[in-house]
């Protein structure tokens, strides 16, 4: 199998965010930061559930309190959907919450060693949730370290209600 190849069958065409916070209520960070994961697991995903041929469009919720990837064909059509508790999340969520927060106020207050320590912080936790993803998604879906840390940031975004 060709590069072409693996790349068509474990890519994603496009990502669908269901019942996310309205635009309106972000920060300008935080929707440039939603928008980014969105433009990078469209371009350089690595996301292949077991047993389908992508490329995939997927649709991401959360709903009573679990993620639900909705995976579907290039037509649309539903193949499989994957449903997992946030619970082991949520700490990580949580925290990521409070850093958005304390970036938002050390930009306002142009703290600039604050940011950049805040920054580093956020990267941590991207890793640690990215970990994460890739236990909770094995045997399910196979994804790089890059793709997770992306499907990380959207349920954040997903798990932000203002």
């Amino acid at each position: 199998m060709t590069e072409t190849d693996r790349a068509r069958t474990d890519s994603v065409a496009s990502v669908v965010l269901t019942g996310e916070s309205q635009g309106s209520e972000w920060v300008a960070n935080q929707q440039r930061e939603r928008e980014q994961a969105i433009a990078d697991l469209r371009v350089s995903a690595s996301f292949k559930p077991v047993g389908l041929d992508g490329p995939f469009n997927l649709h991401l919720s959360v709903q009573s309190g679990r993620l639900v990837l909705d995976v579907r064909d290039a037509a649309d059509r539903e193949l499989r959907v994957f449903v997992f508790s946030l619970s082991p999340f949520r700490r990580l969520i949580k925290d990521y919450q409070l850093l958005v927060e304390s970036y938002e106020h050390a930009i306002q207050d142009g703290r600039t060693q604050a940011i950049q320590a805040i920054d580093m912080g956020r990267r941590g936790l991207h890793d640690e949730g990215a970990t994460l993803m890739i236990q909770r998604l094995e045997g399910k879906i196979v994804i790089d370290f890059e793709t997770a840390r992306r499907l990380f940031t959207l349920v954040c975004v997903l798990h932000q209600r203002i």
